[in-house]
């Protein structure tokens, strides 16, 4: 299976193939020589630490189930938000370091939050940094959050304000948020947050009138999203992070197979 020379990393998220446990997504990174994966659900659930509890116990045994593993897990998906979160969901977010620790991931998720990217909301989410950066110091953590461009600041204009207020925050870039709800063409949002991003989330949709959203979930090269001028950007300033196929079938199960859309990415040089 041959894949383009870039310096960066291939995955995708388990939220693909949200209902399978561990070992199918192993193999299926396996088949598709995708060497890292990100989880986000596993047996249909995105409750990430009670389900690896049940399944192995405590992180030392997880830890050794993964050993000779084909892939290597680079993140685990939380649902907390820098902006408006509260003391239970900074708890439930607390439970996944353990498992992240565990398995070597690099970054936990957290979503950026907010409505309107206000003075207010950059605030809150520079609380939500100082706590974790404190927290992170104090206890010899290696994992560190990184933060999606997923909700207000995936805007441009609040994107760079909430840049400039966490100076030293890495960011996983939803490629298609900032290009679909942001309207930021995806090369002028690389050069404004390029050297903060860790982690790429991409994926590919066609415009839909009929779609509440305005548009719809299309394979890889199927749709309307600028993979092959993002690539080549990211290829001259050689990129090293994570690009990762967020295919969102676990929300939307009427798309085709996780597979499929590998395939597709593979066949239509997304990688």
């Amino acid at each position: 299976m041959e894949y383009s020379d870039s310096n960066f990393t291939r995955a995708f998220s388990s939220l693909g193939c949200g209902h399978a446990d561990l070992t199918t997504v192993m193999d299926i990174a396996q088949r598709h020589a995708i060497p890292c994966l990100e989880l986000r659900t596993l047996g249909g659930t995105v409750d990430l630490p009670d389900y690896l509890a049940s399944q192995y116990g405590c992180p030392e045994m997880f830890a050794g189930t993964l050993l000779g593993a084909p892939a290597r897990i680079v993140s685990l998906g939380t649902s907390l938000q820098l902006v408006g979160n509260t003391a239970e969901s900074r708890n439930a977010f607390l439970r996944y370091v353990p498992w992240a620790e565990a398995c070597g991931a690099s970054t936990l998720r957290a979503f950026d939050g907010g409505r309107s990217g206000s003075d207010q909301e950059i605030e809150q989410a520079l609380s939500t940094w100082m706590w974790w950066r404190s927290l992170r110091a104090d206890r010899g953590w290696n994992v560190d959050i990184a933060v999606e461009t997923h909700d207000a600041f995936a805007i441009e204009d609040n994107l760079r304000h909430l840049s400039e207020a966490l100076p030293d925050c890495r960011l996983i870039w939803d490629t298609h948020h900032t290009w679909r709800k942001g309207g930021c063409d995806p090369i002028r949002t690389w050069r404004l947050i390029g050297d903060r991003v860790q982690h790429i989330h991409v994926k590919d949709s066609r415009t839909d009138a009929n779609a509440l959203s305005g548009y719809s979930y299309v394979l890889p090269g199927d749709g309307e999203f600028p993979m092959s001028a993002l690539l080549a950007a990211l290829r001259d300033d050689d990129y090293r992070g994570a690009i990762s196929l967020e295919w969102e079938r676990h929300w939307y199960p009427d798309l085709p197979p996780l597979e499929y859309a590998l395939t597709a990415a593979r066949q239509r040089n997304w990688w």
